[in-house]
Order: structure tokens, then C-alpha cells, then sequence
């Protein structure tokens, strides 16, 4: 196991799930159910520095869209 990251040179993936949470995933691995790549591999860091400039919003998609839906419901 590979303790320190700046010695970690494995390739991952950026992977993202259907409530929109991202993650990061070895490439040599298979994806688990309900996770797909979004396009990004490179080492650890690369792919957690993508996570932290894509992944503004850390409600999981069906919070956000309940809450835009109450929303529009009490709008005037």
C-alpha cells in the first residue's frame, strides 16, 4: 500500500455518480455500479485538484432539485 502521496504515481479517474458526488477511482480497477468517468485521469492530486475546481456544490443532485423545486413553489 502506498502511504505518501507524493510517492503515489498510480493513474485514477474522476468518476462521477447519478446524485452528481464525485470521487476518484484507480483506472486498473472496474468501476462500481452507479459511478461513470467524467473524462479527467491523471495522478491522485491532478484528479482531486479537478474535484475541487468542478464540484461547486456539494448537495447531491436530488437535494438541489427538491430545493429549487420549493422554491419556485413559494415563489409569488
Amino acid at each position: 500500500m502506498i502511504s505518501d502521496d507524493a510517492e503515489d504515481t498510480r493513474e485514477y479517474a474522476v468518476v462521477i455518480n447519478d446524485e452528481e458526488q464525485y470521487s476518484i477511482w484507480l483506472t486498473d480497477r472496474p468501476l462500481p455500479a452507479g459511478w461513470r468517468e467524467v473524462g479527467k485521469r491523471g495522478l491522485k492530486a491532478e484528479c482531486l485538484s479537478f474535484i475541487d475546481e468542478t464540484w461547486t456544490d456539494m448537495r447531491p443532485r436530488s437535494v438541489r432539485l427538491a430545493m429549487e423545486a420549493a422554491a419556485r413553489a413559494a415563489a409569488p
